[in-house]
């Protein structure tokens, strides 16, 4: 009975925040409205809200957290300060008088963006804004144009510094310790966001790399989408102004985590530093602009956080109601193990990224279903890779998908809506094939961390 109360407060959750309401403050008034209503029908123990201010001071005091504020930071720094915009000139004028040079700049600047900003509404909105009338100037189809665009800017979930990672790192650190608890080992392993930052290079590499061959082979058979653009000349300044220094901060804040020299927290505040530097030598950084950098990065950060909040009361009072034992049993009896316990929750989240973001769907799902998943043996590492690279496909998927939300607001109205469903299919089509490898060769995400 009670594990069943459990499931329809989840069931309203996603109801409630389909409907438009505030994430954090549907978690937790939800939860909240459940557990009175339990206690009044002696179904729910208030002992378990006890644990709560622990709870909360346990996620405000996280260290591992405060990289979200100062990667958000970072990045906005880059954007306002047209770090960004001079990066796609840059790149442009190297490789844009080639047959489908214009639609690899776009990938190659977006993953540098994706590496500085990890947001993805931020990174498609900028290169939709800066791109997208470049592109169709040079004659690009409005659907290669556009799908480039989308899958362009989802790589903010899976290239790091991602948002999405250091997010995930830390909830499935805690699960993957609560699993080994469980599992009478009490001297338990960690999986740190800087294991996820190790394993989704390789599988962001891969994704980037087939995105390519992909506007290659467009390039070769319908070289009418994907025509060669007239550039400027790259010339030395251009090269040293605005390819040179986003790069030099990207690969220090990158190396540092890699080589073991800083934990992610510090690689962020390296970079935010490095942003801020950046845009001051090139003369961005005035007092208005700087109070705008600062105010998005605080909105940014006060939403995430009272998430995070939220999060804490529902999982409460979702295992209070004995949801997790309920999980944990079905996922027990499902016929075929553990292949299709982590079909499943693949399968939900893919479902649940239409209508939901990711920051909701990782504070939500994963806290619920990443114990139980660790404690029938699936690689911690892999399971962030997958759910990432799974968020991502979503964010594509028509017709709910919020990049393409994203980028139909600054479309031109001359772009149809069918070109954007259009353009993205080959590239979920891409994606999807990056996930069944992962699934069939899961050394690609745990192979790199494993060997640093």
């Amino acid at each position: 009975m009670e594990g069943s109360i459990a499931l329809w407060m989840f069931a309203a959750v996603c109801g409630l925040l389909m409907l438009g309401y505030p994430v954090a403050f549907t978690l937790a008034g939800t939860a909240l409205l459940f557990a009175a209503v339990g206690t009044i029908a002696g179904t729910f123990d208030p002992a378990f809200l006890e644990a709560l201010p622990g709870r909360l001071f346990g996620t405000i005091s996280n260290v591992t957290l405060i990289a979200v504020p100062l990667f958000v930071m970072m990045g906005v720094t880059l954007e306002k300060s047209k770090v960004a915009e001079e990066l796609l000139e840059s790149m442009s004028a190297l490789l844009g008088r080639l047959p489908g040079g214009l639609a690899i700049s776009v990938v190659l600047v977006g993953m540098l963006l994706a590496a500085s900003t990890g947001i993805v509404g931020a990174t498609v909105v900028t290169m939709g804004l800066l791109s997208l009338p470049s592109m169709l100037r040079a004659g690009y189809s409005p659907s290669v144009a556009t799908g480039t665009i989308c899958a362009t800017g989802t790589l903010g979930q899976i290239i790091p510094p991602s948002i999405a990672l250091v997010l995930l790192g830390d909830i499935l650190s805690s699960a993957y310790q609560q699993a080994q608890l469980q599992l009478n080992v009490f001297n338990p392993q960690t999986v740190s966001v800087g294991d996820l930052f190790v394993g989704a290079i390789i599988p962001g590499l891969l994704l980037v790399s087939l995105y390519c061959i992909y506007i290659l082979g467009m390039a070769l058979f319908r070289p009418e989408s994907v025509p060669p653009a007239q550039t400027r000349t790259m010339s030395w300044r251009t090269l040293f102004h605005g390819l040179i220094p986003p790069l030099i901060l990207i690969a220090v804040v990158l190396g540092s985590i890699l080589a073991g020299a800083a934990t992610p927290t510090e690689a962020a505040g390296v970079g935010a530093t490095g942003a801020l530097l950046l845009a001051a030598l090139r003369g961005e950084i005035n007092r208005p602009k700087l109070q705008e950098i600062v105010t998005s990065t605080l909105e940014t950060t006060a939403m995430v956080f009272m998430i995070l909040i939220g999060a804490a009361v529902f999982s409460l009072v979702f295992r209070g109601f004995g949801g997790e034992e309920l999980i944990q049993t079905f996922f027990a009896d499902l016929p075929g193990g553990v292949f299709s316990a982590t079909l499943l929750v693949m399968v939900v989240i893919f479902a649940l990224g239409f209508v939901l973001d990711f920051i909701e769907i990782t504070f939500v799902v994963v806290p619920i279903v990443g114990p139980i998943l660790l404690l029938m043996g699936v690689d911690p590492v892999w399971l962030g890779i997958m759910i990432a690279i799974n968020l991502q496909t979503s964010f594509l998927t028509p017709p709910f998908g919020f990049a393409l939300f994203y980028l139909r607001g600054v479309a031109p109205d001359s772009v149809p809506t069918s070109a954007i469903y259009r353009g993205v299919i080959p590239f979920i089509v891409i994606q999807l094939l990056v996930l069944a490898a992962l699934w069939l060769w899961p050394s690609l995400a745990t192979w790199l961390p494993s060997q640093l």
